[in-house]
């Protein structure tokens, strides 16, 4: 009989030393990351055809949405403190098995509505175990890359999953638009980066030990989650990272679908890639303007999803996809920014035993904000799509004026 995969087995992967340090270990683990985001975003373009092929409503199109938030959020929580405990590897290995039997449910889910749900359900789990143990990873490998140390961390974090939320979409796309089988081709070159992935995983050093004290490690994070700065700072912006991303990826595409015609499986695919390429070409505005204690970086991320949302206003209000091309590039610009404050705020604050939990807790208020196109789908019978983006703009807005205000009066 064959024995069970230990994933910590040291010809594999030898934890991070200083002795031996690996420049390229956190690529590895940002590969990953990059696999499970690519699952979690490749259904979006998609939801053209499933609302062709399964009439589905456009707000339960939305609702798909809000099923992957479902299971996305619990598995942050989670598999955040239990990376902590018990390494890494040890999460992100099921988090990939996870999101390839997320998609194999997601093709299956091409004739039957049910199947679709179960697999967003499931995407949202892996996408959970590997956000949070993964972008954790990422940081605590960062130091062994040179080029900004340990600061590189959340940089690095906010590309890898950025690439993976931008690529699988474009790919899932465009061969939506032209390949045969457009419920079942798409979702194939995700299944193979995922085999990929996890070759690599086993290849990458294991940075927790799994011999912290679980006590300690939750007394502290509660004490992180208590301080000022988490409160009034961390958790108002962190709704507006992926509420930014999921309205730009969403919900605006299909305000313009009318006027695309055969072209709108492509839009929607090169509108999302235009989102991710945004969010990465921010980073080193990011870099510069992060300062410990200041705000400049805080106003300027929230600055650039205020301004996103109102040129999203006027986008509605004209149903012009030139408007939509340059809203969803300021809102990706600003979600790139929000996700690098957020996570360089969360590096400052967390003990190197609660970084994995500290993140998870933020991510899951971040991905909150998926819930903003369902919202705005459910309300368009109150008021017009136009003025229910100023609200939310208006939303972001006082946002941004209250974190920039606590920013100067907050330590940790």
């Amino acid at each position: 009989m064959t024995p069970p995969l230990d994933l910590d087995t040291a010809p594999l992967a030898p934890r991070v030393s200083a002795g031996t340090p690996d420049r390229w270990a956190w690529l590895r683990a940002g590969i990953a990351v990059a696999a499970v985001g690519w699952g979690a975003n490749q259904f979006a373009p998609l939801l053209l055809v499933y609302r062709s092929q399964l009439g589905l409503s456009a707000a339960t199109v939305e609702a798909t949405f809000g099923l992957y938030a479902l299971g996305l959020i619990p598995a942050l929580l989670v598999c955040g403190p239990l990376s902590d405990r018990f390494g890494r590897r040890r999460v992100m290995v099921p988090a990939l098995v996870a999101s390839g039997a997320a998609s194999v449910l997601l093709i299956a889910g091409g004739s039957a509505v049910g199947l679709l749900f179960a697999g967003r359900l499931v995407a949202g789990i892996a996408s959970g175990a590997a956000f949070s143990s993964g972008a954790a990873w990422i940081k605590e490998l960062s130091p062994a890359g040179g080029a900004g140390g340990r600061s590189a961390g959340p940089r690095r974090v906010t590309v890898t999953m950025t690439a993976g939320f931008g690529g699988g979409p474009l790919v899932a796309g465009l061969l939506a638009q032209w390949a045969p089988s457009p419920a079942v081709v798409p979702y194939l070159p995700h299944l193979a980066l995922l085999v990929v992935a996890l070759v690599l995983v086993l290849r990458t050093p294991e940075t927790r030990t799994g011999g912290s004290s679980a006590v300690h490690a939750r007394q502290v994070g509660l004490a992180e989650l208590r301080g000022p700065r988490f409160r009034s700072v961390v958790l108002p912006l962190a709704p507006w990272v992926f509420g930014s991303a999921s309205i730009a990826l969403a919900y605006l595409p299909s305000l313009v679908e009318h006027k695309l015609g055969h072209a709108a499986l492509a839009f929607t695919a090169v509108i999302t890639m235009l989102t991710a390429l945004a969010g990465i070409l921010i980073q080193p505005l990011a870099r510069r303007l992060d300062v410990p204690g200041s705000s400049r970086l805080i106003g300027v991320a929230l600055s650039l999803v205020c301004a996103g949302l109102l040129v999203s206003a006027g986008a509605a209000a004209t149903e012009q996809p030139a408007l939509v091309v340059v809203a969803i590039l300021v809102l990706g610009a600003g979600y790139g920014a929000c996700q690098v404050c957020g996570l360089q705020e969360i590096q400052r604050l967390a003990q190197p035993e609660t970084l994995g939990g500290l993140t998870a807790v933020y991510q899951a208020v971040s991905y909150l904000g998926f819930a903003l196109p369902f919202l705005l789908a459910v309300a368009v019978h109150v008021a017009p799509t136009g003025v229910l983006l100023l609200v939310v703009a208006a939303l972001a807005m006082i946002t941004l004026a209250w974190t920039v205000r606590r920013t100067a009066g907050s330590s940790t």
